[in-house]
């Protein structure tokens, strides 16, 4: 078997019999099962778990708030990568070919980096959001509003395309690199080579949101714990009803932004690994075993699996909407009326 495989005539090609083909180096049957096991249970993941996020945002009136809408625009730029993003890399990541065409090689591409930014600056935006409630949970109301929501939301949307599509229909990321592009690049294959001016501002483009969704969600914590304190301290006392109320607000202000947290770290943590080696790769000649690019990139695919998944664990909202839909409550005439907890979230 080892003699066999050592073999020029045993070397399998993306594409037989065609020139310039990209040498295929598949995994043995058992690991491939695996892996379209564990990758095409992300894919599905992101995408009917996003799309029960938009669905019950849409809707149940109860979710309709400016908070809500930029979790439901999240759950579309996710709920895309597992459509067109995920599906054709696991093949590719499997196989090791891509059978899909060049021009869709860079549809692809340029869908990877503009919905994956998206994600990124949606979750910039809630943190924004989440700082202004906790912070001043009862002049909140009146400074992000739904048309401050929408703005944030084209924002999110705008600047990636923009900037995805100038970038990889332009070709200017791979200036300076076109032999080792095109050397790549065989017929079966879809590597990006992107050059190091390129990289690094990916990499700001990467590191700037996260520093400041660290720095807001950190006076969060701090503000939480403060007002906290206070509500402990003052609960002996006899509480006007307008401290009651506003103590009931920042409660649950916080334990949004706690859930929210939580969806920004997963983020964070989903994406640091493939962030710093790419940027790595770019200036030590693009060395990078090929394993440990694929499970860099999953880590940052399935991101987009996870947040339905922490909507469901710390969200009684989600839970109830996804009881309403598989019990089939959500045909009845009333439904989107139907509240579906004690206190909106």
């Amino acid at each position: 078997m080892s003699s066999n495989s050592s073999s020029p005539a045993a070397l399998q090609l993306c594409y037989e019999n065609v020139n310039g083909s990209c040498v295929k180096t598949p995994y043995s049957p058992g690991a491939r099962i695996i892996l379209y096991a564990v990758f095409g249970l992300g894919a599905v993941l992101a995408v009917f778990g996003n799309l029960l996020v938009m669905l019950s945002i849409f809707h149940f009136k109860q979710l309709h708030s400016p908070t809500n809408f930029l979790i439901c625009s999240l759950a579309c730029a996710d709920f895309l990568v597992g459509v067109t993003v995920m599906p054709f890399s696991m093949v590719r990541s499997v196989e090791s070919c891509w059978y899909f065409g060049r021009s869709f090689c860079t549809f692809h591409t340029c869908c990877d980096v503009a919905f994956c930014y998206s994600s990124l600056f949606h979750l910039c935006f809630i943190s924004i959001d989440r700082y202004i409630a906790v912070t001043d949970p009862l002049v909140y109301p009146t400074k992000f509003t739904v048309n401050v929501s929408g703005i944030c939301i084209g924002i999110s949307w705008i600047l990636p395309l923009v900037y995805s599509g100038a970038v990889f229909y332009t070709g200017a990321y791979d200036d300076g690199l076109e032999e080792l592009s095109n050397a790549v690049n065989c017929v079966g294959g879809c590597q990006t080579i992107v050059n190091q001016n390129w990289v690094l501002v990916d990499f700001l483009a990467f590191f700037l949101p996260s520093l400041i969704m660290v720095i807001l969600y950190s006076n969060i914590f701090l503000v939480a714990r403060q007002q906290a304190k206070k509500i402990e301290n003052t609960s002996s006392k006899t509480e006007s009803s307008s401290d009651s109320y506003k103590a009931r607000v920042a409660r649950r202000e916080r334990k949004a932004a706690k859930t929210l947290g939580i969806t920004v770290v997963a983020f964070m943590i989903s994406w640091l690994p493939y962030s710093i080696d790419s940027l790595i790769d770019a200036f030590v000649g693009f060395i990078t075993p090929a394993y440990i690019y694929e499970i860099c990139v999953w880590c940052a695919y399935y991101n987009s699996a996870m947040n339905p998944l922490i909507y469901a664990l710390f969200y009684p909202w989600f839970r109830k909407a996804i009881y309403i839909f598989v019990s089939g409550k959500v045909f009845s005439d009333s439904s989107a009326s139907i509240n579906l907890s004690s206190e909106q979230t």
